[in-house]
């Protein structure tokens, strides 16, 4: 669901409490293992990391005047995602598909970079803040350029 709110603090106080624990430990978890040089924001209605123009000054291709995309954050009308950008890539999705199963006994419900979860009590936060440590800002510049913008 899309959010209005200007800050993260903002929209995780906007979200049922059961929710409200759920995103706020995932962004502790997102900001405690993301490697240096991502911002905090907000995006398209949800808490999103990014690479800043200041690293990235072409921006996103679809709206240059947008940074870098890499996580988004967001409680959906059934469930919380968390779309990581990075599982494009076949050897981090890989990875991830594999470590699923060592850290949870639910079955995987994802989308291509999208990865749901029905109830907050199924999510496995030691295995999203070891995904998001794996992609520093200049290998996601990297990645992406070489996936989006093959000409």
């Amino acid at each position: 669901m899309k959010s209005d709110a200007t800050t993260p603090d903002e929209y995780i106080e906007t979200l049922p409490d059961d929710r409200k624990q759920a995103i706020s430990k995932l962004r502790k978890v997102i900001k405690k293992n993301l490697p240096k040089g991502f911002k905090e924001v907000m995006g398209y209605g949800m808490i999103g990391y990014v690479i800043p123009h200041t690293l990235y000054p072409k921006g996103y291709h679809c709206d240059p005047k947008q940074p870098l995309p890499f996580i988004n954050l967001a409680s959906q009308k059934n469930h919380i995602a968390v779309y990581h950008m990075g599982l494009y890539a076949g050897a981090h999705l890989e990875w991830f598909k594999t470590e699923w199963s060592n850290h949870s006994t639910k079955k995987l419900d994802m989308g291509k970079s999208c990865i749901k979860f029905k109830k907050p009590e199924d999510i496995p936060y030691d295995l999203i803040g070891e995904l998001v440590s794996k992609i520093t800002p200049q290998e996601w510049i990297e990645m992406y350029e070489s996936a989006f913008l093959k000409k």
